[in-house]
């Protein structure tokens, strides 16, 4: 694929670890060092990892951009392949060279080229990505819950095991990765759309890694488990906490990596436990779902301090194979009008036909739209969780009649909200 001259693109092995690293810390400051970081096992993916050098200059990467090779993404109704897009950065000498153009133009090629057909990111800087197509598809939610908020009572949760342990990789890494897994095929039939697994050796590893010099001066990982009457685990949380001391006492934070339930039950009996931790005054957790169940256990949701912001970023590929892979909320026969700047195989029109709950049959076109958009807004869509409704209602889409609008929305729709719980 031709790239801006003077720059390459060539495939970056393991063995260069130190020089991605050393880009990484150029394009995203840190106060850690190359020496720190080089301890950490990484996460990367490295058949699938490119950097950018100049012509003649391979030793120093002006770019990096890697790809994680997930094959069971779920989106509504099924899991599928993606090339999930990670460690984009671009070294601040070699900015404005159409650098990031070019990585993302490989990046498309080469998932296509692996028969994925969308592609996923969590953006660091969320004007950049929407240029290139990506919709924003999912939203979290981050609460700081004040220690002993009251939560309205689940028949069974006092019943249930539970136990604190230190984490140990060994230990926990496989019972926590099973209910992780297991959550995002929940309620059964519908699942979670986004709810990306760890599903790289890679990011297993780095993932249950507890490295100190990445605690930030708090505790050393713990791990609470949940067990039905069976002693089979249930839900789990991991956290930390920090301390702090006020003149009226112990303020101490429990800051919650993350926190799983697969029943109710559990999930009250977990928060029960975290909320009346002692030494501490409230309980901070992030990139949670919109609809956890915790926002619905909580008795004053608002003095959790709701904080939302994007999650997942979305961009279909393939569109044919995109929108067949997924199912549907509803019957529809709609025929889409698309246009995309960078892979123009998806631009054009589409008859999309489905039943509820079915996947749906996705032919070329040659009748008059019904609604009319760019691959970006149907990207977004793509996870179940932003409505094409209001993607019309902002203009961003143009539809027929009120009545193909509705029955599209509808069915585009999921009644699970789209999340991953952590960034990668």
């Amino acid at each position: 694929m031709p790239f801006p001259e003077p720059y390459l693109l060539l495939p970056i092995p393991a063995d260069r670890h130190d020089d991605v690293l050393e880009l990484d810390l150029w394009a995203f400051p840190s106060g850690e060092t190359i020496e720190a970081l080089r301890e950490l096992p990484s996460p990367l993916s490295w058949d699938r990892t490119y950097g950018v050098v100049r012509d003649g200059h391979a030793d120093l990467l002006a770019g990096f951009h890697g790809a994680y090779p997930l094959r069971a993404y779920p989106v509504p109704g099924a899991e599928v392949s993606c090339g999930w897009l990670t460690w984009v950065g671009v070294h601040p000498a070699h900015r404005r060279r159409g650098i990031l153009r070019g990585m993302i133009e490989h990046h498309f090629a080469d998932c296509l080229a692996h028969g994925e057909a969308i592609s996923g990111l969590m953006a660091a800087e969320t004007p950049i990505y929407g240029r290139f197509g990506y919709g924003m598809a999912s939203t979290q939610v981050s609460l700081t819950i004040p220690r002993g908020a009251a939560l309205r009572p689940v028949a069974g949760a006092a019943e249930l095991e539970l136990t604190l342990e230190v984490w140990d990789a060994a230990t926990h890494g496989d019972l926590v990765a099973g209910i992780h897994r297991d959550y995002g095929r929940l309620p059964a039939g519908l699942g979670r759309p986004g709810w990306a697994t760890r599903e790289t050796p890679g990011q297993r590893e780095s993932r249950d890694t507890d490295a100190a010099s990445r605690r930030g001066g708090k505790e050393a990982l713990r791990v609470l488990l949940v067990r039905d009457e069976t002693g089979t685990a249930v839900a789990y949380a991991t956290f930390r906490r920090s301390s702090e001391w006020q003149r009226g006492g112990a303020e101490g934070t429990v800051h919650v990596r993350e926190a799983v339930a697969l029943t109710a039950a559990a999930a009250h009996r977990m928060w029960s436990v975290l909320l009346d931790l002692d030494l501490t005054s409230k309980v901070q957790i992030a990139n949670l779902p919109v609809d956890d169940p915790i926002m619905s256990l909580l008795v004053d949701v608002r003095g959790a301090v709701p904080d939302y912001q994007d999650n997942s970023w979305i961009r279909i590929l393939d569109l044919p194979a995109a929108l067949s892979q997924r199912a549907y909320a509803g019957d529809v026969d709609v025929v889409l009008e698309v246009t995309d700047a960078m892979l123009p195989a998806n631009a054009g029109r589409w008859r999309v036909r489905a039943q509820a709950w079915e996947h749906a049959h996705v032919t070329a076109s040659g009748d008059e739209p019904d609604l009319v958009l760019d691959i970006r807004e149907l990207s977004a869509a793509h996870l179940g969780s932003v409505s094409l409704s209001s993607l019309a209602q902002a203009g961003l889409i143009r539809a027929r009649t009120p009545e193909m609008l509705r029955t599209a929305a509808a069915a585009w729709s999921w009644p699970v909200a789209a999340t991953a719980n952590w960034i990668f």
